[in-house]
């Protein structure tokens, strides 16, 4: 099992309204990055205001830190975690098989979602002050499929999926672990290596996808990612790329 990284602070709560709240609260005394954990959540939240539907035994954590450079930036971090959470899946199942990454922030396994980052920042003019990245992993039992919009991919969890039974506090830390070991990677040499590896674990790359917003929908065939994060489709117009949006499959 991995060991806890140095210098990053570690909050255990029994409940919460959501560990992105906490982290909000944190915020303006934290004097260093910081894993804030909860084995429940009363108001969890996913993407675009989403409800996050998280079961006991399931793993609710937001790392908050301090990021250089600018908001572009801080959000790339989104695939550093998605990196780390595929490791930790990988270092506690002892396997890769039917792991991937689904642009822009969902680890699948089996083709079902696995697991959600959603990232929030703070901060003024073109700085960021402060950076949460949630993260919510099914480890024991995958929401109702009644709870996930229509067309999303089915949650699944991995404990139905591999049979692996991991505590939250277990994933944690190899999650920490991993989530070190790229964000140092991430500040060395940039985005480059984090692309790359991103991309070789990457769900569909090569086949044809949908991409919504609430204004457009576009269909291409997934080329890649491009250097700002955003997502490549080759289309019937031309290469289009998009920097945010929903992916169905």
């Amino acid at each position: 099992m991995s060991e806890w990284p140095q210098g990053y602070g570690l909050h255990v709560l029994q409940e919460v309204d959501s560990t992105l709240n906490e982290a909000a609260r944190l915020a303006p005394t934290a004097s260093g990055p910081v894993w804030i954990m909860a084995h429940h959540q009363t108001a969890a939240r996913g993407r675009r205001g989403r409800a996050w539907t998280n079961p006991k035994g399931n793993l609710a954590a937001t790392l908050l830190m301090r990021p250089p450079g600018d908001p572009e930036q801080a959000a790339l971090r989104s695939f550093v975690a998605a990196l780390a959470l595929y490791d930790a899946c990988v270092a506690v199942t002892g396997r890769a098989a039917g792991l991937s990454l689904k642009w822009p922030n969902d680890v699948l396994l089996n083709g079902g979602k696995l697991a959600g980052i959603l990232l929030e920042s703070t901060g003024q003019g073109r700085g960021v002050s402060h950076l949460a990245i949630g993260v919510g992993v099914n480890l024991s039992e995958a929401p109702d499929t009644g709870s996930v919009e229509p067309g999303a991919v089915r949650p699944v969890s991995l404990l139905s999926e591999t049979g692996a039974d991991v505590t939250p506090e277990d994933f944690l830390v190899e999650l920490a672990s991993a989530y070190a070991h790229y964000e140092t990677q991430f500040m060395t040499y940039g985005f480059g290596p984090i692309r790359t590896a991103w991309l070789s674990r990457a769900a569909r790359l090569g086949e044809v996808i949908t991409a919504r917003t609430a204004a457009s929908e576009t269909v291409g065939t997934f080329e890649t990612v491009d250097a700002g994060g955003s997502l490549v489709l080759n289309t019937a117009k031309g290469r289009v790329s998009i920097p945010a949006a929903d992916v169905y499959f």
